[in-house]
């Protein structure tokens, strides 16, 4: 047989790419309020099937971005410069009914917070059927079939029953489903997820993003993932954007500007983040014969329900905690971790057991006696803006607690409140300022200072870190650290983040269901767990294959 001679030399023939067709390309965006610029000239593209994922910290403008591709700018934001376009089509000038004819048909979002995103008084069948209502001439009949269906692709339990539940009536994760089945529910050629699972447990985060990645593959769908959490965006994304103050830091393939970024920023921000495959932080060895200052055996607490039936929150509970130590409540959301945190600061009486701090039985103490007990234990909540005042000035805040027991002169107390204030590393101007002009971290530190200023021994931290970006959280650990160290404080740290209880915690308890299934050093429990769900809790944690991370800019 002989052979034709080819046309050309098979070192010159060029390989043809058959890429995705681009579904979205944002050139040179700049969007302001008012006068202020807020993203600057930030460019990327997202192409069938692809997730790109914008990363920053609050503030990096990563949500105005977002919200700018599908005109939902709130108050005086605008475009001032560049060109979005949707499937080949500029769609930077649109009118709200264009953009409407758009939004849940083929561009959807899936926003942060289920929470507020749901109307409280609709049922959630009516709130999903209203995007097949809005698109399509469907008869009412078939939109219920169709939302049913939905509601089983998203793996929600007993359909019919959801379908006429009102949203109080779903946990978190339930609810961030029906918000996947509201952008699903038409196969958009895009979705834009912001922060769809940053309020979530993280077996529940996991759960949520194994589904949108399910959903992506099956359609087709590209996807925009906003997220200041890198663990999620190394996991989930094919390419990284990341932000600053509205200006792109670095760009490109996630596992090329993760393991090589380009700019301190981005280094800063891998620096922070927690991550169960870095090497943990060195914790002083506890002495064998060190002071037990927490005590608890055999808690359990019941409640009663809308019936009156009996509910047992917890049961069981022992563990005991070292002076000048750091003990984690570890587990998802309604574990018992809270219930037990609020027994042993003594706002909780328990249906059985016994919590003793400094050999004082907490559950038998009321009156004057629990009053002056509540000196010695202090609580840090996760919010720190609900849980401030708006009405008083952040010196008002940390000095509050001094009016509630022995008088103190007016002068002391001010001396105290400045020293106190330093001693967080809170400038010292911002103590006539309320807590709506400040930073999420410059709260938290208010937070701590108001709970340090009557010189507790004990810190309860119900969940303290985890509503920060990393840098934010970063930085209060290490104010946790040092203030333990140069107080000698005990810390009982209520978190569902396995990676940040290994940066700070030296015992761990580990709940599930209200009861405790596995305790011990943090070493130990995370090295070699015990049980299936502790196993389950650090494989949902994300980012672990980010085994090493460039040193600090300035280390």
């Amino acid at each position: 047989m002989t052979y034709a001679a080819p046309l050309r030399a098979p070192e010159t023939l060029v390989p043809v790419l058959h890429l995705p067709p681009v579904v979205l390309a944002v050139e040179n965006l700049s969007v302001a309020y008012g006068t202020t610029r807020v993203v600057d000239q930030v460019s990327f593209t997202i192409r069938a099937g692809e997730v790109v994922a914008l990363v920053g910290e609050s503030g990096s403008g990563k949500t105005t971005t977002a919200q700018a591709l599908i005109g939902l700018l709130s108050g005086n934001g605008r475009v001032t410069d560049g060109a979005i376009r949707f499937d080949g089509e500029t769609i930077t000038a649109f009118t709200e009914r264009q953009f409407q004819a758009l939004r849940g048909k083929r561009i959807a979002l899936v926003p942060q917070d289920p929470g507020s995103s749901l109307n409280p008084v609709r049922t959630i069948g009516s709130q999903v059927a209203e995007v097949f209502r809005l698109h399509t001439d469907h008869s009412p009949d078939l939109i219920r079939r169709e939302v049913l269906s939905l509601f089983e692709r998203v793996g929600l339990s007993q359909p019919e029953l959801r379908y006429d539940q009102y949203p109080h009536e779903l946990s978190g994760g339930m609810k961030q489903r029906v918000l996947i089945a509201m952008a699903i529910a038409l196969r958009p050629d895009l979705i834009i997820a912001d922060e769809p699972t940053s309020a979530l447990d993280v077996t529940v985060q996991r759960r949520i993003l194994d589904l949108i990645d399910d959903l992506r593959r099956e359609y087709g769908t590209a996807l925009l993932l906003v997220t200041h959490d890198l663990g999620v965006a190394s996991d989930r994304a094919d390419r990284v954007v990341v932000l600053q103050k509205g200006r792109i830091q670095d760009s490109g393939l996630t596992r090329d500007v993760l393991s090589a970024p380009s700019s301190p920023y981005t280094r800063q921000l891998l620096a922070d983040a927690p991550s169960l495959a870095a090497v943990p932080k060195a914790r002083p060895v506890i002495a064998s014969n060190a002071r037990t200052v927490i005590e608890v055996q055999g808690l359990e607490q019941q409640f009663r329900t809308k019936d009156r039936a009996a509910f047992t929150a917890i049961r069981d509970i022992s563990f005991s905690v070292a002076a000048g130590t750091t003990h984690a409540l570890v587990g998802e959301s309604g574990s018992g971790k809270t219930t037990t945190a609020r027994i042993v600061s003594g706002l909780l009486r328990p249906t059985f057991g016994s919590a003793r701090i400094d050999g004082v039985e907490v559950t038998s103490l009321a009156g004057e006696a629990l009053r002056q007990f509540r000196r010695k234990i202090q609580l840090v909540y996760q919010n720190p803006f609900q849980s401030l005042d708006p009405r008083q000035t952040v010196g008002q805040i940390i000095e509050e607690p001094l009016l509630n027991f022995s008088p103190v002169p007016a002068q002391e107390r001010k001396a105290r409140v400045v020293a106190l204030a330093e001693r967080v590393h809170l400038d010292s101007a911002l103590l006539s300022r309320r807590p709506a002009a400040l930073s999420g971290g410059q709260r938290q530190r208010v937070a701590i200072a108001r709970a340090l200023i009557l010189e507790p021994s004990i810190l309860v931290l119900d969940e303290a870190v985890s509503a920060l970006d990393v840098t934010v959280q970063a930085r209060i650990l290490e104010l946790l650290a040092e203030l333990q160290r140069d107080l000698g404080l005990t810390y009982l740290f209520v978190s569902h983040d396995l990676a940040v209880v290994r940066a700070i915690a030296d015992t761990v308890s580990v709940f599930q269901a209200g009861q405790q299934v596995e305790q011990g050093k943090v070493e130990d429990v995370f090295s070699h767990p015990s049980t299936a769900y502790t196993r389950q809790l650090i494989a949902a944690i994300p980012g672990a294959t980010l085994t090493s991370r460039p040193k600090q800019p300035n280390a």
